[in-house]
């Protein structure tokens, strides 16, 4: 059986964070995640035996962006420019599980989500409030959480691969 290669989630949003400010990017972020969230609760309809556990995961992608959105405050006029790319990031994020059985999408959404981690602690690195950073290295953990969940759900699944992951996917946006 062959491995599902993990896409370098950073390199595949790359073009669509590039539009946004740097002051927007955490709040962008967190709009994916929201998506990510979403993708969780269409899982847990395709997948009624798991769907305990996607739910959990969809509430902790939507308690990392409610976290981002509370840290970083911007305005109305940014809102609506960080909304603009969006479309087409999700649609590019929604590609990269195209093709693939739903249980090796879960295995591409594990590694997401230690790609998630790393972006959030990347952000933290860079910024200067110790609050804010707290934050995210909690919304890292949530990532974290997640991933595991997968991770060990499907290990325990006959018929799922492991992800390789590109070595540059850990890197943050």
């Amino acid at each position: 059986m062959s491995a599902v290669e993990a896409p370098n989630f950073a390199v595949l949003l790359g073009p669509y964070i590039a539009h946004v400010s740097g002051d927007g990017v955490p709040r962008f972020l967190a709009l994916l995640e929201r998506g990510a969230a979403e993708r969780y609760r269409d899982w847990a309809r395709e997948l009624p035996r798991l769907a305990a556990g996607l739910f959990a995961c969809a509430e902790r992608e939507d308690r990392i962006a409610d976290t981002v959105e509370k840290a970083f405050a911007i305005s109305p006029e940014l809102e609506r420019h960080i909304t603009e790319p969006l479309p087409r990031a999700r649609d590019a994020y929604y590609e990269a599980f195209a093709g693939h059985a739903t249980l090796d999408q879960l295995r591409i959404q594990a590694d997401a989500e230690r790609q998630g981690a790393a972006a959030w602690r990347g952000i933290a690195s860079q910024h200067e409030d110790e609050a804010v950073c707290e934050a995210l290295e909690r919304c890292a953990r949530l990532e974290e959480e997640n991933a595991d969940w997968l991770d060990s759900v499907l290990d325990a699944e006959p018929g799922t691969s492991p992800a390789r992951a590109d070595p540059r996917s850990r890197a943050s946006p």
